[in-house]
């Protein structure tokens, strides 16, 4: 069974099921699968009720037409991200808990990853328990040619993943680069020909489900427990942190990228 969770305009979560294993798939024809509003909210919905499923084993996380996901939609940021209660707003009430439903899943989840996972893309594929990837796969955060950080509950999954130096070397750098790379920083699993990652992810998927569902479960809640995360941001640390969003090199950033030009920075 196949059933779009969203308006096909905007944008769709699929969900399929094959025996106890969930099958999630974003969708944006055209767009690289970049992530709308409304995709986020319906990822939080879908991996609460996947989560609340006793009778799955499994969950995977797939991109449609070849890639997995090119990050956040940008063309909404004017609408959504326009200044600092605005920014607030989605990154904390839309992206965050999105991910959070993905990292707080009791089942395990593994992200099949083809073509573009970049931006949000990556942040996804961050809060999976398994990454595995098409050797041809490409990754990275190139927000700061947009004149943006990562906010801190998107880069809580990476800086968990990868640690310190690795964050900072993709945040700071905003390279684009191959799953070679990505492997030897430590984002992935393992990574296959392109045409044999399917067959491999769902082999994976139905080791998993031969498993036991509580020790799997509970082996995700000490891991949880044994790598617990900085404290959340007081209210005046993320109007601070937020506080780029009404700067002149965010709106050029932003201006520059919908247009197709060269963004020219000045640190305002």
């Amino acid at each position: 069974m196949t059933a779009p969770t969203a308006s096909e305009g905007q944008g769709r979560v699929l969900l399929e099921f094959e025996g106890p294993i969930a099958l999630v798939t974003l969708s944006h024809p055209g767009r690289l699968n970049a992530i709308t509003v409304s995709m986020w909210q319906e990822l939080a919905q879908v991996f609460t009720e996947l989560s609340a499923n006793e009778s799955l084993r499994c969950v995977v996380v797939r991109g449609e037409g070849g890639n997995f996901a090119a990050g956040a939609d940008i063309s909404e940021f004017p609408q959504y991200r326009a200044d600092v209660e605005g920014a607030i707003h989605y990154h904390t009430h839309i992206l965050a808990p999105a991910l959070r439903a993905i990292a707080s899943c009791v089942h395990p989840v593994l992200a099949e990853i083809h073509g573009v996972c970049v931006g949000g893309g990556l942040e996804i594929a961050s809060q999976c328990d398994l990454r595995i990837a098409a050797d041809n796969s490409r990754f990275g955060v190139p927000i700061n040619r947009l004149g943006f950080p990562m906010a801190p509950d998107e880069m809580r999954g990476l800086l968990a993943l990868v640690g310190r130096a690795v964050t900072l070397e993709i945040l700071l750098e905003g390279r684009v680069f191959g799953a070679e790379e990505a492997m030897a920083k430590g984002l992935l699993t393992r990574i296959l020909p392109a045409e044999k990652v399917h067959a491999d992810v769902m082999a994976s998927a139905q080791r998993l489900a031969r498993g036991a569902p509580l020790a799997a479960r509970i082996n995700k809640q000490t891991v949880a427990r044994l790598c617990p995360g900085p404290e959340p941001l007081s209210e005046a640390e993320l109007k601070d942190l937020f506080r780029y969003a009404q700067s002149r090199d965010h709106r050029e950033g932003v201006r520059a990228f919908l247009a197709g030009t060269e963004p020219v920075f000045t640190g305002d």
